[in-house]
């Protein structure tokens, strides 16, 4: 049966997340607990949505977005391959579907002992429960390579796959830099590549010990094996430190020869007034998404600090929050910690491939059919849906 996202049956009692804010919670049920949701990307609606499943009218929700759209991302890698688009829903629609009040400006501090937040434009808004989904702050980790950080940069990947092809330098590198999380993106591009320039010489060069490690070895041994059949050459556990005329500057001394470099950015925590950060501006947070020494705030997406960092896990963080909201507000929902379930469709310029792995050591499959439904890049319990009845996405048939 394709998996399809459920939670398994509960099978033991876990503990109350809730417990140590119990006379809060009491006191919160007299009225519809006021919760404010800060970012309008996976992590921000999939709590939307996921809060209104579990809770209902018992919460009153607010949205603060600075964006105008959502922007449905995963596919911008196609983008310069024709195999995908991306494709965008105005959040003003989503929160009038939704019947809740959105804010069209940024997060600028929160001001924990108040309970309120100020906003980039001097608004003052309360909450009981506060939801950061603001993201994290891609930044250039390979000087001199083209940093592929999605939408804004399709273009510029679409004119440098042309050149490739039309100027008959063909080596090519795709790098993967030291602190990535998510890297199937960049084995997105180099297979597309790949299928869309015959006879460029690409090599992959990654830290991971092995492809696409964080899918489990089965997974990166089916993964290798796709490399190897498309002529990619890999270079795991390698770190690029330099772009330098010819070629990618290893640590270990070994240069890659190279006419073109792509590389992944590197990801930045905001650093919220107001709230903890680590020493990369990313919120520390418990099993249960609450922020350290915060009471009443949660962070989820990868604002988080907490393990990769990829839309469907973000999903599933504010899944978490939702949950312990919704049972601090008197749903009859009993809050499990996060245990991440990792799920990818790799875009390989052919028939694309399904990746998942659970939380058990041997809880691993690919396959060349969905191992979800719907079978989206981004593998939320209610966002997927959602989007599958308002957007063309076409994913599954994407090549």
């Amino acid at each position: 049966m394709p998996d399809c996202g459920k939670p398994a049956t509960r099978a033991r009692r876990a503990p109350d997340p809730g417990a140590r804010d119990a006379a809060y919670g009491r006191s919160m049920l007299q009225d519809r607990t006021r919760v404010l949701v800060a970012g309008g990307g996976v992590a921000g609606l999939e709590t939307v949505l996921a809060l209104q499943a579990l809770a209902g009218d018992r919460v009153a929700i607010e949205l603060l977005a600075p964006e105008r759209s959502f922007s449905h991302r995963p596919l911008a890698v196609g983008a310069p391959f024709h195999a995908g688009t991306v494709q965008r829903l105005p959040l003003q629609a989503i929160a009038d579907d939704r019947g809740i009040p959105l804010h069209r400006d940024g997060l600028a501090r929160v001001l924990p002992a108040e309970r309120r937040v100020q906003t980039l434009e001097g608004e003052s808004l309360a909450y009981d429960a506060l939801v950061l989904a603001v993201g994290a702050r891609p930044v250039e980790a390979l000087p001199g390579a083209l940093t592929f950080r999605g939408p804004q940069d399709a273009e510029r990947m679409q004119a440098l796959v042309t050149r490739i092809r039309d100027d008959g330098a063909r080596r090519i590198v795709f790098v993967v830099p030291p602190g990535t999380t998510w890297a199937l993106p960049l084995y997105e591009l180099a297979l597309l590549t790949s299928a869309t320039v015959p006879g460029a010489r690409i090599t992959l060069v990654t830290p991971e010990p092995a492809p696409l490690a964080a899918f489990g070895p089965e997974n990166a041994a089916a993964i290798g094996e796709l490399l190897g059949e498309r002529g990619i050459a890999l270079r795991t556990g390698s770190v690029a430190v330099a772009r330098e005329l010819g070629g990618v500057l290893l640590e270990s001394g070994a240069k890659v020869p190279a006419d073109h470099v792509v590389a992944l950015p590197a990801l930045v925590g905001p650093r919220i007034p107001g709230v903890p950060a680590d020493q990369f501006g990313f919120v520390p947070v418990d099993a249960y998404t609450r922020v350290h020494r915060l009471d009443g705030v949660y962070a989820v997406g990868d604002l988080a600090a907490a393990g990769v960092k990829q839309g469907g896990l973000a999903a599933q963080q504010a899944d978490v929050a939702a949950s312990v909201i919704a049972a601090r507000a008197g749903a009859p929902v009993r809050p499990a910690p996060y245990r991440p379930v990792l799920r990818g469709m790799l875009l390989t310029g052919g028939v694309p491939r399904y990746l998942r792995h659970g939380p058990g050591a041997a809880d691993e499959t690919s396959a060349g059919e969905p191992l979800w439904w719907p079978p989206a890049k981004i593998a939320g319990r209610h966002l997927a849906p959602y989007l599958a009845a308002r957007m063309p996405l076409s994913e599954a048939g994407a090549r």
